[in-house]
């Protein structure tokens, strides 16, 4: 069976803008008047632009940014207590919030986070999962859902796998927020930058990362993933496969051919 086709020709999508341009789709969060609050329709959304960059070798790296002072502040409250939501988007279901996470980590591409305000709680989703978060200073970050009787399940498989166990705990069981500073210090951003320079740094480095040979950026993000569920001695032997598997690839030879000819790699 044929793996379907999917096409962003035609479809309207509601609570999220999409751009393509030089091979990097930027995701652009766009629900300013609800703090750019997931609800079914945005998750959706997501992930479909999310299954479509995966799909597209022109797709090289993948922005997420939002409208408005507020990056996300998390799931929408109203969709989660099962109000009913009219909507004018056209773009098929594929997965809903909770598979938000599954296809930034499985999506092998760069990820780059462009964090230009507060984020909370569910928002954690896209800043744990991506490969790469850049934020303004002065903005603060927190899961607060203790303070609601809840407790931030999805976001912990991610934020234990990027900060201190330790100051991971106490920023979900406090629910307190966190400066830029203390997010770069625990690896949950990786880097803060004047809010001023925040575009054109994030900018910067999807061009660079879009330069890069896609073919062989994808084989390593997926070994990476794979081998972080595996044991060191488990872990050494499947990466030892993958070196002798992408010496084989179009990219690889490519990479070397330029390499031996002092040229520049064309790796359309």
């Amino acid at each position: 069976m044929t793996e379907e086709k999917l096409s962003l020709e035609g479809l309207v999508f509601e609570a999220i803008k999409l751009e393509i341009k030089n091979h990097i789709l930027t995701i652009t969060l766009n629900r300013p008047e609800r703090k750019n609050a997931i609800n079914t329709v945005m998750a959706a959304e997501i992930i479909y632009a999310l299954d479509y960059a995966k799909q597209e070798r022109d797709v090289r790296v993948v922005v997420l940014a939002a409208k408005g002072d507020v990056f996300c502040a998390g799931g929408d409250l109203a969709a989660m207590s099962g109000q009913a939501q009219e909507t004018t988007s056209t773009v098929p279901v594929r997965g809903g919030q909770d598979e938000i996470s599954l296809r930034l980590r499985h999506l092998n591409k760069p990820s780059i986070a462009c964090v230009q305000g507060n984020l909370y709680a569910g928002g954690l989703l896209f800043l744990c999962n991506v490969t790469h978060a850049i934020a303004a200073e002065g903005v603060k970050f927190s899961a607060p859902e203790i303070k609601r009787g809840l407790w931030p399940f999805m976001v912990m498989g991610g934020l234990f796998r990027v900060m201190p166990q330790r100051a991971a705990l106490d920023f979900v069981m406090r629910g307190n927020s966190i400066t830029t500073s203390q997010a770069e210090k625990w690896g949950l951003i990786n880097e803060a930058v004047a809010p001023e320079s925040l575009q054109d740094h994030v900018a910067s480095l999807a061009t660079e990362l879009a330069s890069l040979a896609p073919g062989s950026m994808s084989m390593g993000l997926a070994a990476y993933v794979k081998q972080d569920a595996m044991d060191f001695d488990t872990a050494l032997p499947y990466l030892r496969t993958q070196i002798e598997a992408i010496v084989q690839t179009p990219d690889a030879i490519e990479g070397i051919t330029a390499f031996f000819e002092k040229r520049e790699p064309n790796w359309d």
